[in-house]
C-alpha cells in the first residue's frame, strides 16, 4: 500500500535555485579544507628551509581568488540566514516539527520525491538527486565501510525535503550550521553579518556561554535549524542507527566545530568519538560527486535491504 501524503508539497518552491545555493556552500568548504591542506604541506616540507617561504606565491593566490569569489556567491545567503537564526525562531520550528507529520513515506520513496521536486526544475542537470545520494553511500561502501556508514551516505542530505514542506527560505534549510542561545564565533563564516540578529546584542545570548553549561556536551546544544536538524530528529526517533550515524548527520554542516574547532568547551567525554565520525565521514560528503554514473536499479536492492535493516518502520514519518 503506498503511503499517503500528509501534507501538500509546496512545488512551487525552486528546487534549482536551493540546489545552486547548497552547490555553492560546498565549494566554499572544499576550498577551505584545500587550503587549510596546502598549507599544512607547505608548512611541513618547508619547516627546515629558513629561506624558502611556505607558500608558492601563485598558486596562493589564484586559490585565494577562487575561494573569495566563491564566498562572495554565497555572502548575502549568509547574511539572511546569520539574521534569521534566533533562539526565538529555533524554538518555534522544534515545536512546528514535534506538532504535525508533513508526510509518510518509505526512505526510498523520499529519495524519489526530493529527486522529483529538485531535478524537475533543471532539465538539464548530469545527475539526478538519487544518483548523487547513491554516489557518496558507493564510495563509501567500495572503502568497505560499515552498513550503518553507507546508509548514512545514502542518506544524509535527505532532510533537504523540509524546503518543500514548511521552510521559510534557503535559510532555514542548507547552510553551515552554528549554536544559537550563546555568542557567535569568529570561526563561523562571515561572522560579521551576525550583527543584524537580535539575538547578537542579548545579555544572555551574547555571552560565551550563554543558556549552556561548559562540558554539558553538543547533544544539548540549539544548533540553527535545518535539513541536517530535521533529518537527525527523525533518524534517531524512527532508525535504529547508531550515535556514530545520527552525529554524521546532525553535525555534517557543523563546520565551525568540526573543521575550525569552535565550540570545544561544551563537549563531553562522547564527543570526542562523535568528533571523530563526522571528520571520516566528512570527506564522502564534500569529495564524493564524479562522472561515473550509478545504475540505480542494479544498486536499488542492495540499499533497500540496507535500509530495512535500520529503519524497523518501512513508512517513515516527514
Amino acid at each position: 500500500m503506498a503511503p499517503a501524503a500528509l501534507a501538500a508539497f509546496n512545488t512551487e518552491r525552486d528546487g534549482l535555485a536551493l540546489e545552486t545555493t547548497s552547490d555553492s556552500i560546498d565549494r566554499v568548504n572544499i576550498l577551505k579544507a584545500k587550503m587549510k591542506i596546502d598549507n599544512t604541506i607547505a608548512i611541513q616540507e618547508e619547516k627546515d628551509i629558513y629561506e624558502k617561504s611556505q607558500w608558492d606565491a601563485e598558486k596562493d593566490k589564484t586559490q585565494f581568488r577562487q575561494y573569495e569569489d566563491a564566498c562572495d556567491r554565497v555572502k548575502n545567503f549568509y547574511r539572511e540566514q546569520h539574521e534569521k537564526q534566533t533562539v526565538a525562531y529555533n524554538l518555534k520550528a522544534r515545536n512546528d516539527f514535534k506538532s504535525k507529520t508533513r508526510a509518510e513515506m518509505t526512505i526510498w520513496q523520499a529519495m524519489e520525491k526530493l529527486n522529483t521536486l529538485i531535478d524537475e526544475s533543471d532539465p538539464d542537470t548530469s545527475l539526478t538527486q538519487i544518483e548523487h545520494l547513491l554516489q557518496s553511500a558507493e564510495a563509501i561502501r567500495r572503502d568497505g565501510k560499515p552498513r550503518w556508514f553507507q546508509l548514512t551516505g545514502l542518506i544524509h542530505d535527505l532532510g533537504k525535503l523540509l524546503f518543500f514542506f514548511d521552510a521559510q527560505g534557503q535559510w532555514d534549510v542548507v547552510g553551515d550550521t552554528f549554536p544559537v542561545g550563546c555568542a557567535f564565533d569568529k570561526r563561523i563564516i562571515y561572522p560579521d553579518t551576525f550583527k543584524g540578529n537580535p539575538d547578537y546584542k542579548d545579555p544572555i545570548y551574547s555571552t560565551e556561554n550563554g543558556i549552556y553549561t561548559p562540558g554539558c556536551g553538543m547533544s544539548n546544544i540549539m544548533l540553527s535549524w535545518g535539513h541536517d536538524e530535521y533529518l537527525y530528529h527523525i533518524a534517531k526517533a524512527q532508525s535504529t542507527l547508531p550515535d556514530e550515524a545520527l552525529a554524521m548527520i546532525r553535525y555534517h554542516s557543523f563546520y565551525p566545530w568540526h573543521s575550525a574547532g569552535a565550540y570545544r568547551h561544551f563537549m563531553d567525554e562522547q564527543d570526542g568519538k562523535m568528533l571523530e565520525a563526522v571528520r571520516a565521514f566528512n570527506p564522502y560528503d564534500l569529495y564524493s560527486k564524479s562522472d561515473d554514473v550509478p545504475t540505480v536499479e542494479e544498486l536499488k536492492p542492495y540499499y533497500l535491504e540496507l535500509i530495512d535493516e535500520y529503519f524497523p518502520n518501512k513508512v517513515v514519518k516527514w
